[in-house]
């Protein structure tokens, strides 16, 4: 706009004096001297007043122009303001995303452990299914752990301790599927304890209550190794006797057999 307001201005003076330079001529053959300069002067003033005018509102039109660029760069300015502000809020929000991720994958890694720790207590309370000298059955932690410390006592050779841990086993749960296998180990450790009269009646009640059970035969060798100790020789054979006919196929039936050779 500049431009053209320049351009403008150039040309203007020059018509005019092209202008004025022809009007002579032509008034010379219409008007006289004074009446020509007269309306010279007048064409002058009027061509003189439209040059300002025009020039004016280039001008005025210039100064908009320019006015218009100086907003439209603030506009720009503002908008790419307003962008950057976007921007910086939108990397705060993924980050708060980010985090509220990190959070949540927290706090499920936390329930979980609470879960699998939850679930290892429901364990350890519920019963559960054990197979002891070859006899399937139902029990709880607190009857398998307090059986498993009784016979590692026993392994240990703490004979005092393991009869004491027996005993309280079965006290404690006298209905236990642990019984057979408990009642033979007592006997046992009563044996070893030099227990003898107690250690038959563990070892007998095991054969009366669970004849069928893998250590009922080993029960009665032991029965007649204790009546052996307390010097009844006739008890011990009965024992011994009654081992070969329930139990003929049994590796116990055969040392009896061997014993009962000795005793006679």
């Amino acid at each position: 706009m500049l431009t053209k307001r320049l351009s403008f201005s150039t040309v203007v003076p020059a018509l005019s004096l092209v202008a004025a330079a022809l009007w002579p001529l032509q008034a010379h053959a219409l008007f006289d001297d004074d009446e020509a300069r007269k309306a010279i002067i007048d064409l002058r003033n009027k061509f003189d007043a439209h040059k300002l005018a025009t020039e004016n509102t280039l001008g005025r039109l210039t100064q908009k122009a320019e006015e218009g660029n100086v907003a439209g760069q603030r506009s720009l300015i503002e908008l790419s303001n307003q962008n950057e502000q976007l921007r910086s809020e939108i990397a705060r929000l993924q980050g708060q995303i980010e985090q509220l991720q990190r959070d949540v994958s927290e706090i499920q890694g936390q329930q979980k452990s609470v879960q699998a720790a939850a679930d290892e207590r429901r364990r350890a309370l519920e019963p559960s299914t054990v197979v002891v000298d070859g006899m399937s059955f139902s029990a709880s932690p607190e009857e398998t752990r307090d059986f498993d410390s009784a016979l590692a006592l026993l392994r240990k050779a703490e004979f005092g301790p393991a009869e004491a841990a027996f005993g309280g086993l079965l006290k404690r749960f006298p209905t236990t599927g642990y019984l057979p296998s408990a009642l033979y180990w007592l006997g046992n450790a009563q044996y070893a304890n030099r227990a003898y009269a107690p250690a038959i009646g563990s070892h007998q009640r095991l054969v009366r209550q669970f004849p069928n059970h893998l250590r009922s035969p080993e029960a009665m060798l032991a029965m007649a190794n204790s009546q052996v100790e307390l010097k009844d020789s006739k008890a011990a054979r009965q024992t011994l006797d009654s081992l070969v006919k329930s139990y003929p196929d049994s590796e116990a039936a055969a040392a009896a057999r061997e014993r009962l050779a000795r005793l006679r």
